[in-house]
């Protein structure tokens, strides 16, 4: 019997080692050179390419460059399996050559592979734009999950996001019209996501924010939300309604990739998250912990799309009333008489918040030319980019690297963990600049944004330019950059640069049934104002302001004259039809001035107007009065 094993045991250690030495080389031996090396040329860098090799001994591989007829040397060295090596050599027109040698187990060389030879060119901006979208294209198809098919919450974690993919599915529309992937590529992907996500739990119809990629099990945000979460479910189901619009076949798998979607959609019980409050909706609810968590959401900042798809709900007794709109959107400290550096603020507090804020919602909603009863959005998400830039201009908190070309505060990375930067006050502006705010601001900002993309690429590509794109964030001061990337910074970029150059998501969403009832239910209206500020009328140096705002008795009216001048307000409604007039101060001097006035008799809650009639002009100032 002895015999016999020790036969069997021969003949197996002589089988591997005829395995190891076709697979490339014995386990000592020197590693075949590796094949389907290719190096392709961009503005600043090239990304060289191999075929991994199928030697499991194979761990890393070396890239060998040269510039001209120079001597190689080693650039980098990469896993096997990544099959790319990104060599940022920091200008145009230089003459690069390069080879790559696999390394085996024990530390030995390979023979090296062909020599290929590229040269770095000017790129338009228009091929700018197509090298950022494909690179961050490759976080959601390359890294997607490889069961799910979901987009992984970052590049480090294994679990993935539920608001993140959905803008993931947005994504891989855009690399299929791009030609990045093909369209069966980005439809068979979207199916598997939308499959697995029938499977998960859910809670009144909620997702939750993270999800084991796999299992579906939900993988809990914080101690006590273990439950649904309509901010991220909003997030998932904006990307998922659009990917709807885009995916017509008559074949059966689009059919039911449709169907799924409303499905998915007709399910959410929105009414269920106003059990706390009835007039605005409550972020989170688990079966554990009920509402323990009490956040309610309010305006404004990334959640604006809650409530459009919450109103325009196609079941009717999930859908939320249209008052909610006013009561718990608006709710909070909405409006406002705000400047900076004469760019009027129109929503929001302080200098606007994190640009993500104008970001989220309005990837898959058509913010242009339209408004509701308070603003038009695509004017606020254009004068908030504006107003960070100015405010990194201006930087007076004397952050290094802040600059015309260098600005974008939001959430993200930093060097002491992750926090929601923007240029309300030193604690939230500690000097770190998120590529992801200036550039998804691009249908915004368009110059502005082109500049900065260009800024962040050529001059500090050599360390925020990685395998996905743009890494995360750097902060200059504290000469620190991210090596991260998140899918909810990541998404946003291609998406809202797509939207730039051709409104693509924009279309698709705006084309299905459920735009239709968001603009009927919620009451927008065309609006083709797209100037960042009206002009003042003569008699104003300086635009009015209001406070507090929202109001309830009593209310302060600034006013700065130019010259003297004889002075009325009006109280107009929402509708602008004049109630009444508050007061008529006569004649009042040059200069400031801070007019008290009384808003009797009691005035529901809601949004009203003061309108300040001058010599030959008047204008408008939002008032919201709130519950008593």
């Amino acid at each position: 019997m002895n015999q016999i094993m020790q036969m069997t045991f021969s003949r197996f250690f002589l089988l591997v080692l005829v395995l190891v030495s076709t697979a490339g080389g014995v386990l000592t031996g020197q590693p075949d050179a590796l094949t389907g090396v290719a190096a392709r040329a961009f503005d600043h860098h090239v990304e060289i390419n191999w075929e991994p090799s199928p030697n499991p001994f194979v761990g890393n591989v070396r890239v060998f460059g040269a510039t001209d007829d120079g001597p190689f040397s080693l650039v980098g060295t990469a896993a096997n399996f990544d099959g790319r090596l990104i060599d940022f050599v920091g200008a145009q027109d230089e003459n690069r050559r390069y080879f790559v040698r696999a390394i085996g187990s024990s530390g030995q060389l390979g023979d090296a592979s062909d020599t290929v030879a590229v040269s770095t060119f000017e790129m338009s901006d228009s091929m700018l734009l197509d090298m950022v979208q494909e690179y961050t294209l490759r976080y959601f198809f390359e890294f997607g999950h490889p069961t799910s098919g979901m987009a992984r919450e970052r590049n480090t974690a294994g679990f993935v996001t539920t608001g993140g993919t959905g803008f993931g599915v947005q994504a891989l529309i855009v690399g299929a019209e791009r030609g990045f992937i093909t369209y069966e590529q980005a439809r068979e992907r979207t199916s598997r996501i939308v499959d697995f996500l029938m499977t998960v739990p859910r809670f009144q119809g909620a997702f939750a924010h993270w999800l084991n990629g796999r299992s579906g099990a939900v993988i809990p945000f914080s101690p006590t939300d273990d439950g649904g979460d309509i901010v991220e479910t909003a997030l998932l189901l904006q990307g998922l309604l659009t990917a709807k619009a885009y995916y017509t076949g008559d074949n059966a798998e689009e059919k039911a990739l449709r169907d799924n979607i409303s499905q998915l959609y007709a399910e959410v019980n929105w009414n269920w998250y106003r059990q706390l409050d009835p007039t605005v909706l409550t972020w989170h609810w688990s079966p554990n912990f009920g509402f323990d968590i009490d956040l309610d959401v309010r305006g404004f900042n990334e959640t604006h799309i809650v409530y459009l798809l919450a109103i325009a709900a196609p079941n009717p007794d999930f859908a939320i009333p249209r008052s909610l709109y006013d009561s718990g959107w608006v709710g909070g400290n909405y409006l406002n008489s705000l400047r900076f550096n004469g760019i009027p603020l129109l929503v929001g507090r302080g200098k606007g918040g994190p640009l993500f804020y104008t970001h989220y919602s309005y990837i898959a909603f058509d913010p242009r030319e339209k408004k509701d009863a308070y603003a038009n959005y695509f004017n606020v998400g254009r004068n908030h980019a504006l107003i960070d830039q100015a405010h990194c201009i201006e930087n007076p908190y004397n952050h290094a690297g802040y600059g015309e070309n260098c600005w974008g505060l939001t959430a993200s990375d930093d060097p002491d963990g992750y926090l929601a930067h923007a240029p309300d006050n030193p604690t939230v502006d500690n000097g770190t600049i998120a590529p992801t705010a200036a550039l998804s601001s691009m249908p915004y900002t368009p110059d502005e944004s082109m500049a900065a993309l260009k800024h962040f690429y050529r001059d500090l590509g050599d360390r925020m330019w990685g395998p996905f794109g743009f890494y995360d964030a750097f902060n200059v001061s504290r000469n620190w950059y991210a090596d991260s990337y998140l899918a909810i910074d990541q998404g946003p970029i291609i998406c809202m640069i797509e939207n730039h150059r051709s409104g693509l998501l924009w279309d698709l969403f705006m084309s299905g049934p459920e735009a239709e009832r968001i603009i009927e239910r919620v009451g927008f209206v065309d609006d083709l104002s797209t100037s960042v500020e009206a002009p003042l009328p003569a008699f104003l140096r300086d635009q009015p302001s209001v406070y507090p705002n929202p109001a309830t008795e009593w209310v302060t009216l600034s006013l700065d004259l130019a010259a003297p001048a004889s002075i009325t307000i009006d109280l107009l409604s929402g509708e602008g039809r004049v109630i009444r007039r508050i007061t008529s101060p006569g004649t009042l001097g040059a200069g400031a001035h801070q007019l008290p006035l009384h808003l009797r008799p009691r005035l529901n809650a809601g949004l009203y107007y003061l309108k300040i009639n001058g010599p030959g002009a008047a204008v408008t100032q939002p008032l919201i009065v709130g519950g008593r």
